[in-house]
């Protein structure tokens, strides 16, 4: 009941980011519960990051704004849960990160490409050592939503961290070398990017996700 009601006034307004609740005595006070009942929704709302608690004189727990990661993680643990399967989790993918490319060039900033190529430079050093991994791949699609600078959009990619990371495993066990064309295809996909070529990275990241798909199939047969 502690934790509805304080998402409803987080909800309508009447509580915002950095607003400190009251103390857990004026809690208990106010919703007629027990300083046990109060301690347990603080651990709730702590737990989903909607609180911050911090000891000391000028303590207390204060409202926060949750991140994107932290809103696609806790997505991601639901979706953890379901039964999704790798050619559900491509298909999804397909749709989602082609959907998101016009915004990814129109907003990417020198940053973003920094971070992008950053990215292209530790799996293409990571591919040479034979230690390239999906996480490295699912790594680059995540940061590739963040472009966007769409928060939901962001949350939406980072909770879908798990069913990506399943789709590239599967990907990967029908083609174990598949990391060395993934990989200069990241970073043609960050020249494109670069130059504000919408057609030339849509062609390229097409293609990059139908030959997931492809293997998906071959596994799955």
């Amino acid at each position: 009941m502690i934790v509805d009601q304080i998402k409803q006034l987080i909800r309508d307004g009447s509580l915002q980011p950095g607003d400190r609740l009251p103390n857990e005595r004026d809690l208990c006070q106010q919703l007629g519960v027990s300083r046990v009942t109060v301690r347990e929704a603080l651990r709730v709302l702590e737990a989903n990051g909607l609180i911050q608690v911090r000891l000391g004189a000028q303590g207390g727990s204060f409202l926060t704004t949750p991140s994107p990661e932290m809103v696609g993680d806790n997505l991601a643990h639901l979706m953890s849960l379901s039964p999704i399967t790798a050619s559900a989790a491509i298909e999804a993918r397909q749709i989602f990160e082609l959907g998101i490319l016009p915004l990814v060039i129109e907003r990417a900033t020198d940053d973003d490409l920094a971070e992008l190529r950053a990215l292209v430079d530790e799996a293409r050093a990571a591919r040479e050592a034979d230690d390239y991994s999906a996480k490295m791949s699912a790594a680059f699609h995540i940061r590739l939503a963040a472009c966007t600078h769409n928060p939901a959009l962001e949350a939406l990619m980072q909770s879908f961290h798990g069913p990506l990371l399943t789709s590239l495993l599967e990907a990967k066990n029908a083609a174990p070398s598949m990391g060395t064309v993934g990989v200069q295809e990241h970073e043609s996909i960050v020249d494109a990017i670069a130059d504000r070529d919408l057609a030339r990275a849509q062609d390229i990241l097409s293609e990059h996700l139908e030959r997931t798909a492809r293997r998906i199939a071959q596994t799955e047969e």
